[in-house]
């Protein structure tokens, strides 16, 4: 068992639409026992911790790439979006100004419409495909792929801005970033939900940044493999083909790719011609989110009417909601957009609002009863997908691995709804996965095992920036 244990509480009182901040309550401490000895200094209790921490700086610096962070040599030679959203929380304990860097460094790549893509591709790298000539083309390949992931920069933004030690520099780079932020919001209000439902589209797995969970088995079934060019798949010689997406699934992931490039990714074209449609938990609730931090930076700049325009955002997102929550379940589930049906599979996605604050007190409920029952079927949690489904595989990337970033999201959004000691038993599983296994991607649930990428970059950033603070001694 982990060698944690939990010390303060918070508040249960957090409503459901509610702006609320990781810091606007108290923050659990959670402890190595025994670990500050005034007279014998660190004890040898602490040790893992430390040398986990010493590993996550490591990592960050080795797979720095002058103002960007790639994910995991070879695998993931490029700058991903939402890895360098949380990869800056890491680097924010250790150097301000590189944490904002990487932001920067993101956003550098913003197109004119606001997309912020998916992948910026800095460098030339021959350990991944599809690479920039597939994007584009052999004569004409882009900087970036077309196509985006959870928008996690503001709620990264909101971080540093409150976090963070040098007032002056925070202030100056809320203020840089912000029409850049509101940019990318505003663009996926209108190419993502042109019909104004209130909750946006995902129109492709990579999107979804969960690209081959179990809650896209059935709307990728029905997209179409064209006669695609031939392709060598570079993963699998980085990773045991047990850990990835099947063939299956890559052909249709391609095909996606080359009907967007036919149409030069226009957005005003992309949702109405992808056969691949589905509005995705994770995105949907990332984005709620973002948007409640997005609007406290800009009251906080003074940014009023900006204000109001998210306000209706969130309105009309905190409505729509509670169409993709299964009472009967007790979980909340992504739609196919164009059957209208709800997604059959549980993953861990299902628990995102949570996170995202729009969970009423009884959804919470229900959804904490839910994550026990998951974690009592486990070693280690929280698993990608239910671990109760017949087709639960704990080595296959999102369908049913642990990882630590969404344990993190969850973590947050239990204590925002009062359900502290569940909150420190995932965190509890968390440390214990990475003291005993190291750095990976993710981790196998039933046996704890590491696997995926190695030293790989936004677990260790939640070394840094979720686990250090969770073990912060007691006074």
């Amino acid at each position: 068992m982990a060698p944690v244990a939990c010390l303060t509480t918070v508040p249960a009182e957090a409503q459901a639409h509610q702006s609320f901040h990781a810091n606007d309550a108290a923050s659990a401490v959670v402890v190595i026992p025994g670990a500050i000895n005034t007279d014998k200094g660190v004890n040898d209790e602490y040790e893992p911790l430390k040398n986990l921490l010493e590993l996550s700086k490591q990592i960050l610096t080795e797979n720095d790439r002058g103002g960007y962070t790639i994910p995991a040599k070879g695998l993931y030679p490029y700058q991903w979006n939402w890895d360098s959203a949380l990869v800056a929380l890491g680097w924010a304990t250790l150097d301000e100004g590189r944490a904002w860097q990487e932001l920067e460094m993101l956003f550098s790549a913003q197109w004119e419409d606001g997309l912020v893509p998916h992948i910026v591709f800095h460098k030339p790298s021959p350990t991944y495909f599809p690479g920039p000539e597939i994007w584009g083309s052999v004569e004409q390949p882009m900087g970036t792929t077309g196509i985006t992931q959870p928008p996690v920069a503001a709620i990264t933004v909101r971080k540093l801005y409150e976090e963070g030690v040098n007032k002056e520099l925070a202030m100056q780079k809320a203020k840089e970033l912000f029409p850049k932020l509101l940019a990318w919001h505003r663009w996926f209000q209108t190419a993502r939900d042109p019909h104004g439902t209130g909750l946006v589209a995902t129109l492709h797995p990579w999107e979804s940044g969960m690209d081959n969970s179990p809650a896209w088995d059935e709307p990728l079934h029905n997209v179409p493999v064209d006669p695609i060019p031939p392709y060598v798949r570079k993963d699998l010689g980085h990773v045991d083909s047990a850990m990835r997406p099947k063939q299956e699934e890559y052909d249709r992931f391609l095909t996606l790719v080359y009907r967007f490039r036919a149409v030069n990714y226009d957005c005003t074209k992309l949702y109405f011609l992808s056969p691949f449609r589905v509005t995705d938990l994770c995105t949907n609730a990332v984005l709620y989110r973002a948007n409640l931090d997005l609007r406290w930076l800009a009251t906080e700049l003074g940014e009023n009417e900006i204000a109001e325009e998210i306000d209706g955002w969130v309105e009309k997102a905190h409505k729509a909601f509670d169409t993709l929550y299964d009472a009967k379940a007790g979980m909340y589930k992504s739609k196919d957009q164009l059957t209208g049906k709800l997604l059959a599979a549980k993953t861990s996605a299902g628990f995102l609002p949570l996170f995202a604050r729009v969970a009423s007190a009884e959804q919470a409920a229900s959804l904490a009863a839910t994550l026990e029952r998951w974690l009592d079927c486990v070693k280690s949690g929280i698993p990608s997908y239910d671990p109760e489904a017949a087709n639960f595989e704990p080595l296959r990337y999102w369908r049913g691995p642990v990882w630590a970033i969404i344990n993190w999201m969850i973590t947050d959004g239990l204590r925002a709804y009062g359900y502290e000691d569940l909150a420190c038993r995932v965190e509890a599983d968390t440390y214990e996965l990475l003291v005993s296994h190291g750095i990976s991607e993710y981790y196998n649930p039933v046996t704890g095992a590491a696997a995926g990428g190695k030293l790989f970059s936004w677990t260790a950033a939640m070394c840094l920036a979720w686990l250090s603070k969770a073990a912060t001694p007691a006074c």
